[in-house]
Formats: structure tokens, C-alpha cells, sequence
């Protein structure tokens, strides 16, 4: 769910660029269209003026709006054109004649044919027109007019206006806008459809390998037999394109990935086993190294370098003891070998514990705070009672007499923590990322009060039984305050 939450992902910004790509041509090719058809009916328009123009020579009377001939001008004589002559004019066409800044005539054919003339105020408008014969757009009180001035047919201080109505022109337009649009949407939604469908099916791959690639991720590869069974499906991994290209070099690190891991994992098993069987022989003749060290000193009369010697030797070999038992108890774990689970009451083992603990750190300063009720969890007693001896071994050996070692226990919502503080030094830093860690010791950052030496496994084998146990241990520290904390499921 969290890999098809991310966002943006490549096939929508894919299929954004598509229709963003698609749009614009449409959107272009509509305004172009447009622009065309415009340009070519306004050319219609100016070529019917000019027509228009040169029909309006009929014979020669007055036009039909006319009542009577005009005084201040003078019209063609017989014979010759008049200029506002309808007659072969197509309805709606506007002729008005002028003689200079003075309206002679005007009239607008109907659709009947019949002629009505201009208002004031439309004459007035084109009055003023050029007689260059170039064509200009003006808003009469019956609608939008196409007008062209001209003189070819008056006299010297005359000229006539023809106009046509670009109604139908407009309508066109946007008649023309409208079917753009509308198939440029329609057309827009079918090749988004298609593109999605395309766009889908080519990146179909990258959600096999990113499904892959989440259920390697899930894995637990950290330890153990760490096999990679998933691969990319061989549709998703074909060569020839970069998708399945990267697919086959998907698989082809998966494949390395589990020798490798084989590889790993045989010589892991090796390791343990050579360290279990080690400290299985070991424990026989170290065992009888201290005895026949203990047997010397109670029956011999040694020197005293002599008795020093041989109690040395019997302090090492219990160190050795020591070690071998948690390197073959580690060993153990590994292969999970486990005693069987049962319900333990944490409050009387800690009890035990901490009870065991102040004799034999005597000269450290002991606090056990436990809650009323009896804190149940299910685990293997043993090794419960094994991370409780050495978080507790572990603070009083690390720190110095004195130090004040608060034991604690709590349980909620299921959940028992075991808290051990102490007012110690406290730990390096760059220590406690490691402190788990099989055999590290910082003694520069927490020096044994008692002398002895650390083998390094302790904290280690509490993390191993902790999470044997189904819990976790962690660890804080600053100068002057340290505190291990173990949390297990409680019932």
C-alpha cells in the first residue's frame, strides 16, 4: 500500500505530459483552423463588396428607397449607373451615397428585396469612412457591418459606401469554435483512454519489479538461511527494451544475491558449529584443570609464589569456564536450541535476582521498586534468569563502589518493562551502537571496578535471549545516568 501511495508516480506523470502534449496540439490546430477559416471568409466578404460594389451600375432611376431626386447632387445622366440601384443585390447589403460630408441616399435590402434606409446615427458612423476602398468593421443599430468606401461610380466629390453583414460569418466562427471544441474534448478523452491503456501496459513491468523488489525488502536476510525465492516475471524481464533490461539485471542480482547469502549462511554454520563443538571439548579439560588445581592447593605444601601461581591458574581457568559456557549457550541460541516456554512470574525472579546481586556487590547502593501485582510473562525461566544476572552483574562490574543501582518493574497494556539504572559514568557514545555487539568491550569508557576482565558476551547473549523471548533490550546513557531496559509480552 505505501509503494502505490507515493506520488508523483511515472505513469501519471507520463500520462499528465500525454494529454498536456495532446491538448496543446488540439488547442493549436483549433486556433489555427480558426484563424483560417476567418481570414478566408473575410476575403469572401471583401471580394462580394467589390462585386457589390460594381453591381450596384443598374439603369439608370432612383433607388427604391428614394422618394424623390436629390438636390445637392448630381446623378448620372441618363443611361448611366445609378449607385444605389438594388436591384441584383442580395439581401442585407448596405449602399449609402455621400457627396463630400453631406448623406445624398441609403438604403438596406431586405429580405423581400425592398430597401430600407439607415438611421442617423448609422450614417453618421460611416460618414467619415476613407474612400481608399479598404474594408473595416464597424457596429451598425442592425448589427455587425463589413464597409468599403469607394468613388469609382460618383463624381469627383462623392463616394459610396457598400457593406455587408458578417452575421453569418460570425455564426460560421463559431459554429467552427464550438465543433473544435467539442471534438478536440472527445478526441482528447479517447486518446487519454488509449495513451492510459498504453502508458499502463508498457510500465506494467516496473510494478512487477517494484512488487519484487518490496517483498526482498520484507525479507529476513540480516541472519540464518537467507533465501531469495521471488523473481521478476520473465513477460516483465525480456531483453531488447529498458525495462526488461533492467528486469533481467533485477534478476540476475537476485541470483547473486542467494549464492551469495548460500555462500554466507554455509560458512556461518560452519563457524557455529566449530564453536559449539570447541566449547563442548573445552568444558572436559578445563573442568579438570581446576579440579586438579583445587586438589594441589588443599593437599600440597606449596611456596607461597607458588600458591599465588596456582591460584591464578584456577582464576583463569574459571574465566575460561565462563566463556566457554556463553560461547556454547550462544551457539546453542543459533541453532535454537531453546528449553520450552512456560508462565514465569517476573516479580519473584527479579526479586531473586537483585537479592543475589547486593551480596555479591556489596559495596554498592541497591533499590528495588516492583508494582502490587504479580507481573506474568511466557518465556524460558533459564533465560529470564540469565539476562537478569547479567544486566545486574553488569552494573555493579562497570562502575565504581557507591554508585547507586535503581532495579524497576512495570506493566501496561500487555507489555512488562524492566528498568536498571544506575548513577554510574556512564558509556561513550560511540560505544553504545555497538554494545550488543559479540566480544566489544570499551573499558576506556566503563573501567571494571573489581579488576577482572570482560569477555564481551554478555550483553551480547541478553540481546539473543530478549528477542529468543519475543522482547527487546535497549540502553541510554549520559553521565550520571545509564538505564537498560527489557521489554516482554506479559499475560
Amino acid at each position: 500500500m505505501a509503494r502505490k501511495a507515493q506520488t508523483p508516480r511515472l505513469r501519471t506523470t507520463l500520462i499528465v505530459a500525454v494529454l498536456a502534449l495532446l491538448a496543446a496540439i488540439c488547442a493549436t490546430i483549433g486556433i489555427v483552423s480558426h484563424l483560417a477559416m476567418s481570414s478566408y471568409l473575410t476575403e469572401q466578404i471583401d471580394s462580394s463588396l467589390h462585386e457589390s460594389a460594381a453591381r450596384s451600375s443598374g439603369p439608370k432611376g432612383l433607388s427604391p428607397g428614394s422618394q424623390q431626386q436629390p438636390n445637392n447632387v448630381t446623378l448620372p445622366p441618363t443611361g448611366q449607373p445609378n449607385p444605389l440601384d438594388t436591384r441584383g443585390q442580395r439581401p442585407g447589403t448596405l449602399l449609402a451615397l455621400f457627396s463630400e460630408s453631406t448623406v445624398v441616399d441609403s438604403s438596406v435590402v431586405q429580405d423581400d428585396g425592398s430597401a430600407v434606409a439607415l438611421t442617423a446615427a448609422d450614417l453618421q458612423k460611416i460618414q467619415h469612412l476613407p474612400s481608399s476602398g479598404a474594408a473595416t468593421e464597424i457596429t451598425l443599430s442592425s448589427g455587425n457591418y463589413r464597409l468599403a468606401a469607394s468613388t469609382t461610380f460618383m463624381p469627383t466629390d462623392g463616394k459610396l459606401v457598400v457593406g455587408f453583414p458578417t452575421a453569418e460569418r460570425d455564426s460560421t466562427l463559431n459554429s467552427l469554435a464550438w465543433t473544435t471544441v467539442v471534438v478536440s474534448a472527445v478526441g482528447l478523452a479517447l486518446i487519454g483512454l488509449v495513451g492510459t491503456i498504453i502508458i499502463r501496459r508498457s510500465l506494467r513491468p516496473l510494478d512487477e519489479l517494484s512488487a519484487v523488489a518490496t517483498t526482498v525488502a520484507s525479507l529476513p536476510l540480516d541472519s540464518g538461511e537467507a533465501a531469495i525465492t521471488v523473481r521478476i516475471p520473465p513477460m516483465a524481464a525480456e531483453p531488447g527494451t529498458e525495462i526488461g533490461d533492467v528486469g533481467v539485471a533485477f534478476n540476475n542480482m537476485l541470483d547473486h544475491l542467494t549464492r551469495s547469502f548460500a555462500a554466507r549462511h554455509a560458512s556461518e554454520v560452519k563457524v557455529r558449529q566449530f564453536v559449539a563443538d570447541a566449547s563442548h571439548e573445552l568444558r572436559t579439560p578445563l573442568t579438570s584443570i581446576r579440579g586438579y588445581t583445587e586438589l594441589v592447593l588443599l593437599s600440597e605444601q606449596l611456596t607461597p609464589s607458588g600458591t599465588s601461581a596456582l591460584r591464578r591458574v584456577d582464576s583463569e581457568s574459571r574465566r575460561m569456564s565462563a566463556l566457554v559456557e556463553d560461547l556454547l549457550l550462544l551457539a546453542r541460541l543459533d541453532e535454537g536450541q531453546r528449553g520450552e516456554s512456560e508462565a514465569v512470574d517476573l516479580t519473584d525472579l527479579l526479586m531473586e535476582s537483585t537479592q543475589d546481586s547486593k551480596v555479591a556487590a556489596q559495596d554498592h547502593v541497591w533499590s528495588l521498586q516492583l508494582p502490587e501485582e504479580p507481573v506474568m510473562v511466557h518465556a524460558v525461566e533459564s533465560e529470564l534468569r540469565q539476562i537478569l544476572i547479567n544486566l545486574l552483574s553488569n552494573a555493579a562490574k562497570h562502575t565504581a563502589a557507591g554508585t547507586h543501582i535503581r532495579v524497576g518493574l512495570a506493566a501496561a497494556q500487555g507489555v512488562a518493562t524492566l528498568s536498571i539504572e544506575d548513577d554510574g559514568a556512564g558509556i561513550a557514545p560511540e560505544f553504545l551502537e555497538k554494545i550488543f555487539t559479540r566480544f566489544s568491550r570499551a573499558d576506556e569508557a566503563r573501567a571494571s571496578s573489581n579488576g577482572s576482565n570482560s569477555s564481551g558476551l554478555g550483553l551480547a547473549i541478553v540481546e539473543a535471549l530478549a528477542m529468543a523471548n519475543q522482547g527487546t533490550v535497549s540502553v541510554t546513557s549520559v553521565p550520571g545516568r545509564t538505564c537498560f531496559t527489557l521489554t516482554l509480552p506479559s499475560l
